[in-house]
């Protein structure tokens, strides 16, 4: 297959620029923690349980509003670069043990859609739909459903071949996108995985209450999983599969360990997916059409343990944001690509800035983050806060610029939320809501985790409030 790079940049005047952040960056090493190789290291402070958390306050810390928008005990927001949201801006999708709810924006009340069991794929850009996936008990075969969210209906769209795994829909809900291992070679991995995964998973949650049953943890020893995973070299396929006549279409054929697949928001054509392992091992994030054409690498690593992960869609659909270390663990940027410009931006954000994960509003003025405790990549010692990340481009007027270099900005970084109290082997999977009034977030500050969502606007108090 013909592989077509994306426009690198120029880097030496990015090299100068990086210097002067570097310079900035300094800080004292004795107070960064070592990073081991193999498990993540967290130690929040206990958190108990509290049987009734508030279902609003004021963050002291912050002076911002936050609510919690569901009532289960161990809900949690999607994935952070899925779309959660219904086209029309009123709901949103959370899951729980029972299944897969909605959350009425206007209401702040909450139902169950799609009774469990259920996994969820995505909402659909163009109608109401939640698309899931159901695997039948008694013969094991999987299939792709689309839920009405205003009415609860469930319609079943198509059977899925054996062992194929499917992670996204396209902006016109006719394609989805998705993976399998061709022949039997991943079975009996497959089958070690599952046992060592589950293994890890319950030895976490017994040093861990707070992630017991939650949605989005981490596994314990990621790193090594990933290595093992890429390893592994077993034959994959990229394929789509047609929602209406079940038609299938090979996009590539790898020996790489391909995943985290998310078509465009407003493309129907244009498909992002990783190569994963171990972040500095692997040039991680592409792009493809579905007619396999334009296979395009977003990201070419230039400098040893340099990683661009975390990769999500701006809403309009034109450039792919991500995390990006140059190198790994020391500098720190929020990095785009224009996939029609092909024009790059990188923000840089301090250590204690750093998240897990980002997203970005509707219009691109502001971002969100999660931050990290001090056992996550960045190591950073004050970190454990939701973020809201004001944009502030560097201007090179009259300067040597070209489109090919990077443009450089940087972040003003607001706290929006304390975490403290929040353990980070749960993933909080930030997001706007459709208005960009709050960022969505789960936690299990009090024990089990819920969705959050906190108020972008500083808050003006009532004398008889009382912040939390």
């Amino acid at each position: 297959m013909r592989f077509i790079p994306a426009r690198f940049p120029h880097t030496t005047p990015f090299l100068l620029a990086l210097c002067v952040a570097f310079t900035l960056h300094a800080q004292d090493p004795s107070n960064v923690p070592a990073h081991p190789d193999g498990k993540i290291v967290v130690e929040p402070p206990p958190a108990p349980p509290v049987k009734n958390p508030p279902k609003v306050w004021i963050d002291k810390d912050t002076g911002h509003r936050v609510y919690r928008l569901t009532d289960e005990p161990n809900s949690g927001a999607p994935y952070f670069n899925f779309n959660a949201t219904t086209p029309d801006g009123k709901s949103m999708v959370y899951t729980s043990s029972k299944g897969i709810g909605v959350i009425d924006f206007a209401t702040r009340g909450t139902r169950l859609v799609v009774p469990a069991p259920a996994h969820f794929i995505v909402v659909g850009h163009k109608t109401p739909s939640i698309f899931f996936t159901r695997t039948a008990p008694d013969t094991r075969l999987t299939a792709i459903y689309a839920a009405d969210v205003p009415t609860g209906q469930i319609r079943k769209l198509i059977d899925l071949p054996a062992r194929r795994s499917i992670i996204t829909i396209n902006a016109d809900e006719t394609l989805a996108a998705g993976t399998y291992i061709e022949g039997n070679a991943g079975e009996e991995f497959n089958r070690q995985e599952a046992a060592t995964e589950a293994a890890e998973r319950a030895a976490a949650e017994a040093a861990h209450a707070q992630i017991k049953g939650a949605p989005n943890v981490q596994p314990a020893y990621k790193h090594e999983m990933m290595d093992r995973r890429l390893a592994a070299r077993l034959p994959l396929v990229l394929f789509t599969i047609n929602l209406q006549t079940g038609e299938q279409k090979v996009l590539l054929h790898s020996t790489d360990w391909v995943n985290h697949l998310l078509f465009s928001p407003t493309d129907p054509t244009l498909l992002m997916y990783c190569h994963e392992g171990r972040q500095w091992k692997v040039d991680r994030i592409w792009a493809i059409h579905t007619d396999g054409s334009e296979n395009t690498l977003v990201h070419k690593r230039t400098m040893a343990l340099e990683i661009a992960v975390h990769e999500f869609w701006a809403p309009d659909g034109k450039t792919i944001w991500y995390d990006w270390h140059y190198p790994y663990a020391e500098a720190f940027f929020v990095a785009g690509y224009n996939v029609e410009t092909h024009q790059r931006t990188a923000y840089h954000l301090e250590r204690n800035d750093w998240s897990i994960h980002y997203n970005v509003n509707s219009n691109g003025t502001a971002f969100a983050g999660d931050g990290g405790d001090p056992g996550q990549s960045a190591a950073a010692p004050d970190g454990e806060w939701i973020e809201l990340f004001h944009p502030e481009p560097i201007t090179a007027a009259g300067e040597l610029n070209d489109p090919s270099m990077w443009q450089p900005g940087l972040f003003r970084t607001e706290h929006l939320v304390n975490m403290k109290r929040h353990n980070y082997l749960q993933e909080p999977n930030v997001r706007f809501s459709p208005d960009d009034s709050l960022v969505i977030f789960s936690s299990n500050m009090f024990g089990p985790s819920y969705v959050f969502g906190v108020e972008v606007k500083k808050a003006a108090p009532a004398a008889s409030a009382k912040p939390h």
